[in-house]
């Protein structure tokens, strides 16, 4: 069955979204700090791990952003084969983000011109549109601080190159950006498709609920050994040394050329915030 979605509701939405995002840190996030602070034994980093939870109950409580840097928001649709959009969608979309940005008095961070730079502004948000079944529109709202989106990589690898390569490549990706992403991190990695699609992955990755690994076995161990060896490095906590260098690591893959392999890391800060919404 058809179902038409006015562009208003979309704005609307995307609003109230980007108001939970910046406000409430995600549940899965929070619970993994908070066992990450009981396991805890280095003190340093067990009392900044606990300001950290502080911080985030603050902003809930106060209705105040977690972070002061709000980020460059990236919009994530999912529309269903059977919806019409009454409207420009991607217009909704940026009203929405100028409206909720406005709104909770959340930072203007985007520049129109990424070379003469000039006054900041509320938009554009980054969209990305996927088709899917059904008569459903999914909108995810994802707030990315450029404090760790500017410790991204991609590197083209040669199809021919071991798993321990690609694996040194992403624990010295974490390695390099040591203490100044605000750690501790969540790491998500994208592997396949093209440079461009490699990082789209990666940043889908931090769409994935943390407490879940990845549906395919040899896909969950990696994701588990990483974690293990990233949390070896000993940065911790806003780098303060301690058992908590990243809270996961969440892979996505997909199918590439013969003759490319292409990794891209994508860290999230402590503070990785979305929210969802499905119309």
């Amino acid at each position: 069955m058809s179902k038409k979605v006015n562009a208003n509701l979309v704005t609307k939405t995307i609003s109230q979204l980007c108001v939970e995002a910046n406000f409430r840190l995600r549940k899965d996030v929070l619970a993994a700090l908070k066992t990450a602070y009981y396991k805890e034994k280095n003190s340093r980093a067990k009392s900044m791990l606990k300001d950290v939870i502080d911080n985030a109950a603050i902003a809930k409580r106060e209705k105040i952003a977690i972070c002061q840097d709000t980020g460059l928001p990236v919009v994530f649709v999912e529309l269903g084969h059977n919806i019409q959009i009454i409207g420009d969608l991607k217009q909704a979309i940026n009203k929405g983000i100028e409206l909720g940005y406005k709104k909770a008095s959340l930072r203007n961070s985007i520049i129109s011109d990424p070379l003469i730079r000039g006054k900041s502004k509320f938009s554009p948000a980054v969209i990305h549109i996927d088709l899917a079944k059904g008569n459903k529109l999914k909108l995810t709202v994802l707030p990315k601080g450029f404090g760790c989106e500017n410790k991204s990589q991609l590197k083209m690898f040669n199809p021919t190159v071991g798993i321990d390569a690609i694996k040194k490549f992403i624990i010295d990706a974490v390695e390099t950006a040591g203490p100044d992403a605000c750690p501790p991190y969540v790491v998500a990695i994208g592997i396949g498709g093209t440079a461009d699609l490699a990082n789209l992955l990666a940043k889908k990755a931090l769409l994935r609920q943390i407490n879940k690994r990845h549906a395919q076995k040899r896909i969950s161990l990696l994701e588990k050994e990483l974690l293990s060896r990233i949390n070896k490095l000993n940065i911790g906590p806003m780098g303060l040394g301690g058992k908590t260098t990243a809270l996961a690591v969440n892979i996505e893959t997909y199918p590439t050329h013969i003759a490319g392999l292409p990794v891209a890391v994508n860290i999230s800060c402590h503070a990785l915030r979305s929210a969802t919404k499905v119309l």
